[in-house]
């Protein structure tokens, strides 16, 4: 069976220049996570608050963790010291939210928006009206601690690669009308996060400047 180092270097050798790797560590044990960082990595994403917390002070501080699951307004204080950067930011109140507790610490915070396109309706986010109808709102771009960097989604669950690819379209499309809309002044609003293992190819065709792995580098999950 191949090492953590070994696929990761397998992955990252088919990424394109420009498209930076999030490993997704989610269920997988510290010791994984230091492999990975001793092969180089340093973009790791973590699905749930509990996990985030436990892990970030066993491992190297350089390393810039992403939140990337459903994050509940009561876990935003406890991550604020860890995270660099929220990608599952779905409504305006979690904004305020996370506004308020990096202000707190007195700290800047990198965000993504993240979009509902797929068909799973258990899948969270803005709808591609409500983002627009919150950014003509100026309800995006009021928050001094907040740095939002561009948006992220997830595709349906599907062997669909077509409904994938439109999908993928319609969140690009959507990236585009609001980085020339509420954020064409923003020199942080630029990623583009989306595609994971089974379907960052297709992604990275849509513009993906972020992809999100972690069963091609840490193999299935330890529950």
């Amino acid at each position: 069976m191949p090492s953590i180092k070994e696929n990761l270097k397998q992955v990252t050798a088919q990424l394109p220049e420009g498209v930076q790797l999030i490993a997704v560590s989610k269920f997988h044990p510290v010791e994984a996570l230091q492999e990975a960082y001793d092969a180089g990595q340093r973009l790791f994403g973590e699905n749930r608050a509990q996990e985030l917390i436990a892990k970030a002070p066993q491992l190297p501080k350089d390393i810039r963790w992403h939140f990337i699951g459903h994050l509940q307004k009561n876990k935003v204080r406890a991550i604020m010291p860890y995270v660099s950067v929220i990608q599952s930011v779905d409504s305006v109140e979690l904004l305020k939210l996370i506004e308020k507790e990096a202000a707190r610490i007195d700290r800047t915070v990198d965000v993504l928006l993240q979009l509902h396109v797929a068909q799973e309706e258990t899948k969270s986010g803005f709808s591609v009206d409500e983002v627009m109808e919150a950014g003509e709102a100026g309800e995006l771009t009021c928050y001094p601690h907040i740095n939002v960097c561009g948006v992220m989604a997830m595709a349906s669950l599907t062997d669909d690669m077509e409904q994938v690819a439109r999908e993928f379209d319609l969140v690009r499309r959507t990236y585009v009308m609001l980085k020339d809309g509420p954020f064409d002044e923003s020199e942080h609003f630029n990623h583009l996060s989306m595609g994971m293992s089974d379907d960052w190819p297709v992604a990275v065709k849509y513009g993906a400047t972020l992809v999100r792995i972690g069963t091609a580098i840490f193999g299935a999950r330890e529950y």
